[in-house]
């Protein structure tokens, strides 16, 4: 069964405050997404696995951990999720970064990829998948499935803020998948709005309102 993680350090959610509020303008915004992101991403591979070197010092050889080669892939599901991708690469620089972009087709209410480009090797990384909302959890559900298509196997999927509904959808769809959030909010409104949330990510992200 899926493992839910609210990251709920004290520096994450104080710049989780100043997000949610409506005066921030995209500048802040993008910068403040970017940091609670890296400071998410220290908690997100907390597990990764390790292996024993051996170094030298200035004075003399020792032995150290270092990560066992793992390599790793972070794909963000547009356009939104792209605010988190480089907090996350300054502490992950050597990760891949693959794009996933859906929507939902009105009459059969199927998702429809519009642009998928991932790393060839994405069957043999680590993913994480990047996404502010989480909101009825319909895109990172499906983009979960896409990727499971595509050969990824070992999928985590770290998210700002979530709805309770959107958590639970995702559990029901992929139990093998552990979402992390910064915060799981009240509920959803009757537009899909995540209460009290943040409005919406991609539009303050790149000042589109």
């Amino acid at each position: 069964m899926s493992k839910v993680t609210q990251v709920a350090h004290p520096l994450i959610l104080h710049k989780l405050a100043f997000i949610r509020n409506k005066n921030t303008g995209s500048k802040d915004f993008r910068e403040l997404v970017e940091e609670v992101s890296m400071l998410m991403a220290y908690e997100v591979t907390r597990d990764l696995q390790m292996e024993e070197v051996e170094i030298e010092t200035p004075i003399c050889k020792t032995k150290c951990k270092m990560l066992a080669g793992k390599k790793m892939a972070i794909v963000p599901i547009l356009r939104a999720g792209l605010g988190m991708v480089d907090g996350m690469l300054k502490l992950i620089p050597a990760a891949k970064v693959g794009h996933i972009g859906l929507y939902r087709d009105e009459e059969t209410l199927q998702p429809v990829e519009y642009f998928c480009k991932l790393p060839q090797d994405i069957a043999e990384r680590d993913v994480i998948v990047v996404d502010p909302m989480l909101a009825t959890g319909g895109s990172a559900a499906d983009a979960i499935t896409l990727l499971k298509k595509k050969g990824a196997k070992n999928i985590r999927l770290m998210c700002l803020i979530s709805s309770p509904e959107g958590v639970k959808a995702v559990m029901n769809a992929h139990p093998d998948v552990d979402i992390y959030l910064a915060s799981i909010d009240e509920k959803l409104n009757e537009h899909g709005y995540i209460v009290p949330g943040l409005g919406d990510a991609g539009d303050r992200l790149f000042g589109t309102k």
